[in-house]
């Protein structure tokens, strides 16, 4: 059995707004792209253009459809490690090849110990490990540590890939263990959740819930266009064209 630190220095994770996920897929694809590459490289491809697909993904996304009072709405939900707090992935782990980071909570596999029993997939609830079937071990999403740490990146891409490339700001990272953080703000107001939290793992990532639909028409202050005179002008003489 894997110990976990008594306390983390932060508590790094993603926050998803359900609201503005599209479904684009764009996450899914930089995550792979840029992992392919990364710290947990490579994720295998089997199969890729035939009949039998299969491979590593550290974020998939699904979509439902949601019946509200107003009808029905599609809700584009993500799904990658949800980096808890107290993760049975690590708890479970023999070798202590899962293991979750004092310094900002991230759990990570350590592929030297990990001796491919899956108990870790197993334990987790959210099915995000991942079985890399060509090299043997477990693999999952590491909010992307190598650009996080990298300076050699500009500040501002010092995010995840998937954040990076979220064409609707959906996707937000930071520090969810402090308070002031513009992330830890944005869950405060938008009342972000836990993914099943009745299983007591105490995920660092939340969800921001749809927003309700509203049947009031926008409010446009310009006003209304006057009725074109059709004896005059160009528009006038289109008009007395097509009526021949």
């Amino acid at each position: 059995m894997t110990c976990l630190p008594a306390q983390t220095d932060k508590k790094l994770g993603l926050v998803i707004d359900l609201d503005t996920c599209v479904g684009c897929q764009a996450c899914v694809t930089a995550c792979k792209e840029w992992n392919t590459g990364g710290h947990m490289a490579p994720l295998t491809d089997i199969d890729p253009y035939g009949g039998n697909v299969d491979g590593v993904w550290f974020n998939r996304v699904h979509s439902y459809e949601h019946m509200t009072e107003m009808g029905g709405r599609t809700v584009n939900f993500p799904r990658s490690c949800l980096h808890c707090e107290t993760p049975a992935c690590v708890t479970v782990c023999p070798t202590g090849a899962s293991y979750k980071r004092a310094s900002d909570g991230i759990v990570l596999v350590d592929e030297d110990k990990c001796i491919g029993c899956k108990l870790c997939s197993w334990a987790c609830p959210y099915g995000a490990r991942e079985f890399d079937t060509d090299v043997g071990v477990m693999k999952k999403c590491t909010l992307c540590v190598d650009r996080i740490y990298n300076d050699n990146l500009a500040e501002e891409d010092r995010v995840p890939a998937c954040v990076a490339a979220c064409p609707t700001s959906a996707r937000h990272f930071g520090d969810l263990g402090d308070p002031a953080s513009a992330i830890s703000q944005l869950v405060a107001e938008r009342g972000g959740v836990d993914l099943m939290p009745e299983m007591g793992y105490k995920p660092t990532n939340k969800y921001l819930p749809p927003r309700a639909h509203t049947t009031r028409a926008a409010s446009v202050p310009a006003p209304a266009l006057e009725a074109v005179r059709a004896e005059g002008g160009f528009l006038g003489w289109v008009d007395r064209m097509l009526s021949n």
